[in-house]
């Protein structure tokens, strides 16, 4: 049996904030593959990348951010932390308490939360507050509510989470030995991006890359604060995970937007779900909604421009498709073909792609 001997903790070290008292935390995460695209590359004359980030323990890249801020909080004596969702981060919090005995509570937006991802929280025992509300709401309680009982907040506003988040920009570098020229990636509460551009330029003041790809971040049409430059408060979009008006990382997105000569783009749910179904079908990935806003925003961007053209473009796929099935069961069908089970019924069905006349009447 091979045991896991890698983790980011000790992997990138040197460019953490690890001391002698830091803990080490890991339940796997990090290493997450970086897939080539064939049929869209060939499609698009690019060379895409998929950074499958639902790989990590929990089935998102929160993993990535949440062991540094669970290592800090251990380090500083706490025994409970606390975070506001719209699912991704509540699963990976709870997922980190239960392995290193610390309580968790998770606040979340009434009826604004993906099952898949609320099943995970339940299942790793997390203590679990609805409120009507939104996420920002959420995460205002949180910050009002921590000092005073001596809970460690692991929202992407403690820090020591986008330190660990960084750490992805690294492996797409030492992967590809260079810098993409593009990235694509959603931005919901916009910690990830930030944390991204921060990685790019450690590796670039440590001569590692020569330049820091232009970051795209990609919105909701109807959750789009860093695209419309204002607070919306009440957003709407298919894909939870990025619905929320008003971003905590705000000025440090705009400023890797501004710094990388990038973009914030927004795109609509159907362009959303039509991205979605285009990772599956002709890459074979799966990601949640939030995931594929990054194609969606590739797709709308190059309807204006051809700079994109022969160029490395690497996409943020944050979140495994089954963390929001719902949506999937509802958007995503394929015709399901009904027969009996002899063989010539079966042979007839898979030449015919059609259900026996028996079974039509009854599906």
């Amino acid at each position: 049996m091979k045991l896991m001997t890698k983790s980011l903790f000790n992997h990138y070290k040197k460019f953490l904030p690890i001391t002698l008292e830091t803990p080490e935390v890991t339940l796997g995460e990090g290493f997450t593959p970086l897939v080539k695209s064939i049929n869209l590359s060939t499609k698009y004359k690019c060379d895409i990348y998929f950074k499958l980030e639902g790989c990590n323990p929990s089935s998102s890249f929160k993993d990535r951010g949440m062991f540094m801020a669970v290592s800090k909080a251990i380090e500083k004596n706490k025994n409970k932390i606390i975070c506001a969702s719209t699912g991704n981060t509540s699963a990976s919090a709870a997922a980190y308490g239960a392995k290193y005995n610390l309580e968790t509570i998770v606040i979340i937006p009434s009826g604004k939360i993906a099952l898949g991802k609320l099943l995970q929280a339940m299942a790793y025992g997390a203590k679990i507050i609805s409120i009507k509300g939104n996420f920002d709401q959420a995460l205002n309680a949180v910050r009002d509510i921590s000092d005073s009982l001596n809970l460690e907040i692991v929202n992407s506003i403690n820090p020591f989470r986008l330190e660990g988040q960084m750490t992805g920009a690294f492996e797409i570098v030492d992967e590809l030995k260079s810098s993409p020229d593009f990235q694509f990636m959603p931005v919901g509460n916009a910690g990830n991006i930030s944390s991204y551009f921060k990685g790019y330029n450690i590796y670039k003041s440590e001569n590692k890359i020569l330049d820091i790809p232009r970051l795209m971040g990609v919105q909701a049409e109807y959750s789009a604060p860093m695209v419309d430059n204002k607070i919306i408060k009440s957003p709407k979009t298919i894909a939870s995970a990025i619905r929320i008006g008003n971003p905590a990382s705000s000025e440090l997105a705009k400023e890797a937007i501004l710094k990388t000569n990038g973009q914030f783009l927004k795109v609509s749910d159907k362009e959303i779900l039509d991205a979605q179904s285009i990772l599956a079908k002709e890459e074979g990935i799966f990601c949640e909604p939030a995931s594929a806003a990054s194609l969606a925003g590739f797709l709308k961007y190059i309807d204006t421009n051809n700079d994109y053209i022969n160029k490395k473009i690497v996409f943020i796929l944050t979140g495994n498709g089954l963390k929001d099935p719902e949506v999937a069961q509802k958007n995503l069908k394929s015709e399901i073909i009904n027969t009996s089970s002899k063989m010539e019924d079966i042979t007839n069905a898979i030449i015919s792609g059609k259900s026996s006349n028996f079974f039509k009447r009854f599906f």
